[in-house]
């Protein structure tokens, strides 16, 4: 994988292009996927990184709005799209990924790598959990905001089983490519984990910031936003309790610790990503979060009221704005 160099980015939005703009400028040859008005950009005047990882202008890269329009194999390849994209362009990568190419979920929520080993294959999936937050400032320039942790890139046992331990290597591999382009990343045996910490996080703070358009240190100001925040993480954390996740807490007021000491003061003035697309197309990726902590909830015979509300809420505003803008 190293020798070859080859990567391509899955959805350059404002993540995506992050990572393919960092790569690109330590020499890696880079392909990317993404919209029409962004390539323009780029492809005109080159990418424009600023922020936390330092300001840079890139270009070079192998631009395309399909996956028909790339007429190579990659033996890397970063997904960055939406979880409600996954299983779509999941069948348009399969025939770009090398026989011996990995591809590394870098999405929000859970369920993507197990539609990805579907489709893919155990042995030719990762998963990452990115929790470094970027802005698309105008096409073109994206901005670096927030920096929590280091990503964490490894493969998911409970769903490759014996290919896990081999997949291992492979995210080492890749989180030595990433950290010598810029981005602090570690591999981990076990991505779920991490996974899932990250959807307590988000759980809590996109739905809300998303409705009522307020960053993640005001909603934590506001007692019964905390209330609802809270609730929604204790129900998030049964159900990964109840599927046997490893979390590092040994509970869920555990976790509300780190998250209101830690995790909220080093993102305090972020907005959530979902605010943006709720504005840009009405559709966001509340199924992979709070929709996805229902949906496993009924399965297991468990109560999740407060994810529901968050849900519907969420499902309702799309509607709204969809009509408003004029899409579908």
């Amino acid at each position: 994988m190293e020798r070859d160099g080859s990567i391509l980015i899955a959805g350059a939005g404002a993540i995506g292009s992050v990572m393919g703009g960092m790569l690109r400028a330590e020499g890696r040859e880079i392909a990317m996927l993404g919209r029409r008005t962004h390539l323009d950009a780029i492809a005109r005047n080159g990418l424009h990184l600023t922020g936390l990882f330092g300001e840079r202008v890139v270009s070079g890269f192998t631009l395309a709005e399909r996956a028909a329009q790339l007429n190579r194999r990659f033996s890397l390849i970063l997904l960055t799209v939406k979880s409600y994209d996954t299983a779509a362009i999941a069948a348009e990568l399969a025939g770009l990924l090398a026989p011996d190419g990995v591809l590394v979920s870098m999405q929000n929520g859970v369920g993507n790598i197990e539609t990805l080993v579907e489709r893919l294959g155990a042995a030719r999936v990762l998963g990452a959990r990115v929790i470094f937050g970027a802005e698309m400032e105008s096409p073109g320039t994206v901005r670096v905001t927030v920096f929590a942790e280091p990503v964490a890139v490894g493969p998911a046992p409970h769903v490759q089983g014996e290919e896990s331990a081999r997949l291992l290597q492979r995210a080492r591999s890749v989180a030595s490519i990433l950290t010598g382009a810029g981005i602090p990343t570690e591999a981990c045996a076990d991505v779920m984990p991490y996974l899932w910490t990250k959807l307590f996080y988000n759980a809590a703070l996109n739905p809300l910031g998303a409705l009522l358009g307020l960053h993640y240190g005001a909603l934590a100001e506001e007692p019964d936003l905390r209330a609802i925040m809270n609730e929604a993480i204790d129900e998030a954390f049964a159900v990964a309790r109840r599927m046997n996740v490893a979390v590092p807490f040994r509970s869920a007021e555990a976790y509300r610790s780190v998250f209101y000491e830690k995790l909220v003061p080093s993102t305090f003035h972020h907005r959530p990503t979902m605010l943006y697309d709720l504005e840009r197309r009405g559709r966001t990726d509340i199924e992979a979060l709070n929709g996805k902590v229902v949906e496993l909830a009924e399965r297991f015979g468990l109560e999740a009221p407060v994810n529901r509300m968050l849900t519907r809420l969420v499902r309702a505003r799309e509607r709204l704005q969809r009509e408003k803008i004029g899409q579908p």
